[in-house]
């Protein structure tokens, strides 16, 4: 399995994501601290964080008998520059076309509008 597969795996089950949300909203958390927000045993939430740290989701430190853990957004952005930008781009230009086309018709009417109240 390649490093983006990993990735996909560890992303696909909602518990993961929230431990990286958790870790977004507050890095350096202890396997005690996380699992306290999850609805399930301390053994579950490890084993979810052992995915996430297999996919270099989280890395880990330890710091006396603690081991904290930190979210790593790298392979995220790896993920999304290769699949996501690719995808939004066209998107995105689209979009930005009927924003500038609004745009300059909003101008002509509000010129339209002066030449119009001038001429009164």
């Amino acid at each position: 399995m390649d490093e983006e597969d990993v990735v996909f795996r560890a992303l696909a089950a909602p518990t993961r994501r929230q431990l990286l949300d958790e870790l977004r909203h507050r890095d350096g958390q202890t396997l005690s601290e996380l699992a306290g927000k999850l609805p399930m045993s301390r053994f579950g939430a490890m084993k979810h964080l052992a995915v996430l740290e297999e996919a270099n989701l989280v890395l880990t430190r330890r710091s006396g008998r603690e081991k904290l853990h930190f979210l790593n957004p790298v392979p995220i952005r790896l993920i999304h520059d290769r699949w996501v930008s690719k995808y939004a781009e066209p998107l995105a230009a689209t979009l930005s076309g009927i924003k500038r086309e609004l745009e300059e018709e909003h101008h002509g009417d509000v010129s339209r509008g002066r030449d119009h109240a001038a001429s009164r």
